[in-house]
């Protein structure tokens, strides 16, 4: 791959690598007020000290028990309501400057990869990887996993998968159809964004709010060249990949949006840009 590209593909997927999660906020402890000195050797009961269950300080939420695949699809309706927030804005915002920025180089980028023999074969294998089919099918295995072998944790992981490529799915194939951007390769006007970038980047982002950082970084090494993998085959265009990546990831974190992460990274709009903001919560 020639060094110009390679540069591109590394900054590309630098840019557009997240590792955000959002921390979980612990209540005070309530504080204890004595009423009345006991007798001696009577301990005081719950409410004379007043210290009553619902002054008991919060602890993690606890994982919850199997989903159906009833309430799997009830929640896909659901998490389409807290995609309007202004933090899916910035990364829409993002995507979008990203994507105008490399624009001018879609012609290049292309030219370049479509005639490379080595590019195509290095990425051939990401045109598979990238199919829907195999994306809900590996979700569906994790939450199948989950459910057979009693593992709340490993199903609830599954369901926000299987979520997060759904809903992936519905943004792309509306931005699709509404801007009716013509292929690299003349088949179609379906062009942008880039459905396996969305797709990939939804997955790595929903398993990046699970777990920690040593997993989230190969998911996103995986999504970054599925991602890329589109531009040697002829099917998109640089900008249509750089998109795709923003629109997976606003995916991803809608429907994990209420999960408590380990490394929670979140963006804050300040006077003169933005801040980026990380607390290592205690495990």
């Amino acid at each position: 791959m020639p060094t110009r590209l390679k540069v591109i593909f590394v900054v590309t997927s630098v840019l557009l690598t997240p590792s955000f999660a959002r921390a979980q906020v612990v209540g005070p402890s309530a504080e204890i007020a004595h009423t009345a000195e006991p007798a001696l050797g009577v301990l005081p009961s719950a409410a004379e000290v007043g210290f009553l269950p619902d002054q008991q300080p919060a602890g993690p939420p606890p994982t919850p028990r199997h989903t159906g695949i009833k309430a799997v699809v009830k929640g896909i309706f659901v998490d389409m309501k807290y995609l309007p927030s202004k933090e899916n804005g910035l990364w829409a915002a993002g995507g979008g400057g990203l994507a105008l920025a490399v624009h001018p180089f879609d012609d290049d980028v292309t030219e370049k990869l479509v005639g490379s023999d080595a590019a195509k074969k290095f990425f051939k294998p990401g045109e598979v990887l990238g199919q829907s089919y195999t994306l809900f099918g590996s979700a569906s295995v994790v939450y199948a996993f989950g459910r057979l072998k009693d593992k709340p944790r490993v199903s609830h992981v599954g369901m926000d998968l299987i979520q997060s490529l759904a809903i992936s799915e519905a943004l792309v194939q509306t931005l699709k159809y509404a801007t009716q951007r013509e292929r690299p390769d003349g088949s179609n006007k379906h062009s942008f964004p880039s459905g396996h970038a969305a797709d990939t980047f939804a997955f790595a982002t929903a398993l990046e709010r699970h777990l920690n950082w040593r997993f989230s970084v190969p998911a996103y090494a995986f999504a970054s060249y599925v991602a890329m993998s589109r531009l040697p085959a002829n099917r998109h265009w640089l900008s249509d990949v750089v998109f795709g990546a923003s629109v997976g990831i606003i995916a991803g974190r809608t429907v994990t949006s209420n999960e408590a992460q380990p490394y929670p990274v979140s963006l804050t709009i300040i006077p003169g840009g933005v801040a980026v903001t990380y607390v290592k919560k205690p495990r």
